[in-house]
């Protein structure tokens, strides 16, 4: 049974899973979905088009499914969508999607820490965590496992591939392939994440064929074509490999460059 205090607004329609707890001076709008074992925090704001899952945490002044702060939104009927065990933090919001996408997803088992914001039709998967105060702008998209610290500002479109350590205070205008670790202003290739891929449980063997494959594309001297080419010609497959070539290919932004300093 959900408990709901007498000083919450939440609306006729608002359909709660069992175990929900509503704190005083919390909103939850109609269209709203909140799964089982989830928390609404006082003066948290839950809007139109939210689905949150189970076993969630919203803390007071953060708003889910606001409507997008995108001049071409026409009033859509969209969704904000969170995953299991995520949690929100203080004052950050997660706007709903447009017609581009239909909707904003954040992952299950994330961390959406206070004052970051989540722009429409971003797509956040599992296990990500963004710091303090970082700003996702329209239609980003982060694979599992990436931490994007505190103050990043991430352009429109930017896409973050799995396992990526983001120094904080970046700026991100590109790519961001999987597994590495990216800073200094300009932003730039750093080196490999290796202390959370070992932290994630990959094998010394693995994280050295990770290795060699950005050493192709970093310290070879090739251009990005030519390595992504010798990658596939000269390095056994693995599904690594296959990982970052694919992204690498797929990517309409391009990738953040080497570091010129060596």
């Amino acid at each position: 049974m959900s408990s709901v205090s007498s000083l919450a607004y939440v609306h006729p329609e608002a359909k709660l899973g069992d175990n929900v707890v509503v704190e005083p001076f919390a909103y939850i709008d109609g269209n709203t979905e909140i799964g089982e074992g989830t928390r609404i925090m006082t003066h948290a704001t839950v809007l139109s088009g939210a689905r949150i899952g189970k076993d969630c945490t919203i803390f007071p002044h953060a708003t889910v499914a606001g409507i997008p702060q995108d001049l071409k939104f026409r009033g859509e009927d969209t969704e904000a969508i969170i995953g299991n065990n995520t949690i929100i933090r203080e004052c950050a919001t997660v706007n709903r999607g447009t017609a581009s996408k239909g909707f904003t997803k954040v992952g299950s088992d994330c961390l959406i820490m206070a004052y970051s914001h989540v722009a429409h039709d971003c797509l956040l998967s599992d296990h990500v965590i963004l710091g303090n105060s970082t700003q996702l702008a329209g239609e980003v998209e982060i694979e599992d496992y990436a931490i994007v610290s505190g103050g990043v500002l991430v352009h429109q479109f930017s896409r973050i591939g799995a396992h990526v350590m983001i120094q904080g205070g970046s700026k991100i205008p590109k790519d961001i392939p999987p597994y590495v670790m990216v800073g200094r202003e300009p932003i730039v290739f750093v080196g490999l994440n290796v202390v959370g891929l070992r932290r994630r449980g990959f094998t010394s063997e693995r994280i050295n064929s990770i290795q060699e494959i950005y050493r192709y594309l970093y310290q070879s001297g090739f251009n990005v074509t030519q390595a992504t080419e010798r990658i596939e010609k000269e390095l056994p497959e693995t599904d690594d490999r296959n990982h970052i070539l694919d992204f690498i290919r797929s990517s309409s932004r391009g990738i953040v460059r080497g570091n010129m300093e060596g």
